[in-house]
């Protein structure tokens, strides 16, 4: 049992029945059902907005927007402790402000800065001239910006926001305007941006969405699935490798990518600075964009003489090989390929050698794995007689597929053996073999 106090002054004790601290209760005297606020929320409307918003923030409170409010210069100050704001939803509550130079969220100051800044059901509209939404230091590094149904409408930009430890945006819209949101400093963790559309931003604008700040650098995943409609010279973000210091942490899953409602998957300029073979970026299912493939291909492109000297013995398949496609793949030495990312672990080796030798020799071929702390070990083999065929050329044929878990930096590549004798043999040119994921 608690006691609440209704908008009419009239107090009574009842029994909760909500969710989210907004509880609903039926007068017994009048069978009506009456919206209760409890004491942890602050309504914010246009006649106390310079005294809620404007005012010193507390952090215990939720500061609940009832309906749209328009803050003119007025500024709010996120405190170190942090702060919560709820609407009814982005249709019915929102903060404007058509001030020219004006950022709506600023720190006390970047030596105090601020902590969680929390929010759900609500739109933002800033579209002064030089203006933006944020501009958020993060008091420790360990806070998260976090935002669940909230539309930017129309805003000159989204601002600034420095070394906060995650951020989160779930069912949010970018709609109009040039809404660029800069990340700076160190992120601990990642940023998320999910259930997401971007439509008729401004023709004029050509700063990203997401833009490299500051010393920027996420130690977590960026990950999102936006749908996203740029306009003519915007990109979608302009991250650099070197700020994701962790393999496959930029991940684009399902997302859309158009540009003026046409799709280019060769448009180099939604991601100017990243491919989807790079180390950081693990894209897949995605139109509008390239995808990533994890793998490699070797082919044989000049033969070379592979010596036997004992019957039985495995020796490195020789050859020059040349390297394709290589995605989270490297070859450090001729005929090797290696793994440098962390996902995903299980590959299929596809593989199709020719290997010319001695008259009906016995030749075995045998797939090799070095792992990261220099372990070997045998894959598969497989074994062929070499053929006696019309002419000179006497080979057998080596193909399939066979599957191998690869970790980080663990290599692999092929050896030979003559079983029962110590005829050299040569690959062919041609012959090839591939790594993909399973």
């Amino acid at each position: 049992m608690a006691a609440y106090t209704f908008s009419n002054g009239d107090q009574r004790t009842a029994i909760r029945a909500g969710l989210n601290g907004n509880a609903a209760l039926i007068d017994t005297n009048t069978a009506n059902v009456l919206a209760l606020t409890p004491a942890s929320v602050i309504t914010v409307n246009q006649s106390n907005v310079a005294t809620t918003l404007g005012g010193v923030i507390d952090s215990t409170k939720v500061y609940f927007i009832d309906g749209i409010i328009d803050l003119g210069a007025t500024q709010i100050t996120v405190p170190p402790t942090g702060m919560t704001i709820k609407g009814h939803s982005f249709d019915i509550s929102g903060l404007t402000s058509s001030e020219d130079n004006y950022t709506m969220f600023v720190s006390e100051s970047i030596a105090i800065g601020s902590g969680n800044l929390l929010g759900a059901d609500y739109f933002i509209q800033v579209d002064g001239a030089g203006s933006k939404v944020y501009e958020l230091y993060d008091a420790t590094g360990f806070h998260a910006f976090e935002f669940a149904r909230i539309n930017y409408n129309d805003c000159t930009s989204l601002g600034d926001l420095y070394d906060y430890r995650q951020g989160l945006e779930e069912g949010s819209g970018r709609f109009g305007g040039s809404p660029s949101l800069t990340l700076h400093g160190l992120w601990r963790g990642g940023y998320r941006i999910t259930t997401s559309i971007v439509r008729s931003l401004a023709g004029t604008m050509t700063a990203p969405l997401f833009k490299d700040g500051t010393a920027f650098q996420m130690n977590s995943r960026f990950l999102t699935d936006i749908n996203c409609d740029l306009p003519t010279l915007a990109p979608f973000c302009d991250f650099s490798t070197s700020a994701f210091p962790n393999p496959s942490t930029i991940q684009l899953k399902g997302c859309i990518f158009s540009r003026d409602g046409a799709f280019n998957a060769n448009d180099a300029n939604i991601t100017p600075n990243l491919s989807p073979s790079d180390l950081p970026c693990d894209w897949d299912n995605n139109i509008g964009i390239g995808n990533t493939f994890v793998g490699g291909r070797l082919d044989c492109t000049t033969e070379v003489l592979t010596t036997i000297t004992t019957a039985g013995t495995a020796v490195d398949l020789d050859g020059t090989f040349t390297s394709s496609d290589l995605q989270h793949f490297d070859s450090p030495a001729n005929g090797r390929l290696r793994h440098t990312g962390i996902n995903p672990k299980e590959f299929v080796i596809n593989f199709d050698l020719v290997i010319a030798g001695t008259q009906n020799a016995e030749v075995e071929v045998f797939l090799i794995k070095i792992d990261a702390l220099a372990a070997v070990t045998v894959e598969f083999a497989q074994t062929r007689v070499i053929n006696n065929l019309q002419g000179g050329r006497d080979v057998a044929y080596f193909t399939g597929q066979n599957t191998v878990k690869l970790n980080q930096n663990d290599l692999v590549f092929w050896q030979v053996a003559n079983v029962n004798g110590t005829g050299d043999v040569t690959l062919e040119q041609s012959s090839s073999w591939a790594v993909r994921e399973r």
